[in-house]
């Protein structure tokens, strides 16, 4: 009788946890559960629904990872800028600590205990175009370095001690910038500018190696893709649905997310593209809350959509992501 052990050469492993990490392929039996089990990795991305905001809220970024993430600012339904900050550790929503000065269409960067807040709109008319900074500690906000321009939505990447922070809306109203600087944690340097000027994209990467797509550009939006090698930018090819206000997650130039967002006639989007360093592709699965203006972070293969603008609304709706790819444990059952 052929035997698993005939096969492959050993026996199924006994033990009372799943083992950690996983291996596609991998055959145990958990003898706490009285389980055989596999692991497979998944062949399509897929969203799953998280846990709930405290605060709804749209217009702005999230940074971190998809079990440790942090929101903060945005635009409430009374037209008010939020000082609001919440921590998600992958089941729930924690208020921790406000920004000092409330805004939206903040950029943002850096993890959920380090990262860093330029610029946004405070309102009322007038002061809408901030360069204010401040950084957060995973309790408290404190001012930092005041960035080089006043502006709003424009993208950050990377930590707090290595960040970067691309392109956004100038004043009067309607301007974009291509202008780029580069954060040690203390002071800005301003580092070779993107090829198109837009604000209100999606960003992946980090501080030497980071991806600009989509966003608001002039006229109108734009499906444009920016690639960043640490010393410039070059222009890649382009996402397939052309939208700003998106979301954005990944960990390099080669390896991002593209979610959500508006575009023109004004309807949220739902689609998901991923990048692998050449093109984009359509993810077969979208959000199951379709809306733009959104927080975002995480990596291609396990990111977060939190809060945004279902048309004419504004929400709390957390979801999470599974690329492509991913492990995933299942019960070896007869059917």
């Amino acid at each position: 009788m052929t035997t698993y052990k005939g096969i492959n050469g050993f026996a199924v492993q006994s033990v009372a946890t799943d083992p950690s990490p996983l291996d596609e392929g991998q055959v145990w039996y958990n003898n706490a559960t009285y389980a055989f089990k596999v692991t497979t990795a998944t062949t399509v991305g897929t969203w799953a629904t998280g846990g709930s905001m405290n605060t709804s809220r749209a217009y702005y970024q999230g940074t971190g990872i998809q079990t440790a993430a942090l929101g903060f600012g945005g635009y409430l339904s009374t037209a008010t800028p939020s000082n609001a900050t919440e921590k998600y550790d992958g089941t729930s929503w924690t208020s921790s600590g406000n920004l000092n000065t409330g805004r939206y269409n903040i950029g943002a960067f850096g993890t959920q205990t380090a990262a860093v807040g330029v610029g946004g709109d405070t309102r009322p008319p007038g002061t809408q175009f901030n360069n204010s900074v401040e950084n957060y500690n995973g309790t408290s906000w404190t001012a930092g370095t005041s960035y080089p321009l006043s502006l709003q939505s424009a993208l950050g990447f990377g930590t707090q001690t290595a960040g970067l922070v691309a392109g956004g809306g100038l004043a009067p109203p309607g301007s974009r910038t291509t202008v780029t600087n580069a954060y040690n944690g203390s002071s800005w340097t301003t580092v070779n500018s993107m090829n198109t000027a837009r604000s209100a994209g999606g960003a992946a990467g980090v501080q030497t190696s980071a991806l600009y797509f989509g966003g608001s550009a002039v006229p109108g939006n734009t499906n444009a893709t920016e690639s960043w090698n640490g010393s410039t930018w070059t222009t890649v090819n382009s996402l397939n649905n052309t939208r700003q206000g998106l979301g954005g997650a990944g960990s390099s130039n080669v390896s991002a997310l593209a979610f959500g967002g508006v575009s023109p006639p004004g309807a949220a989007l739902s689609a998901t593209e991923l990048w692998n360093g050449t093109s984009w592709t359509n993810n077969p699965n979208g959000l199951a809350n379709a809306r733009m203006q959104l927080g975002s972070c995480g990596t291609q293969t396990a990111a977060l959509a939190m809060g945004g603008q279902p048309y004419g609304s504004l929400g709390t709706a957390t979801e999470e992501f599974t690329g492509p790819g991913t492990a995933q444990t299942k019960t070896i059952t007869t059917s």
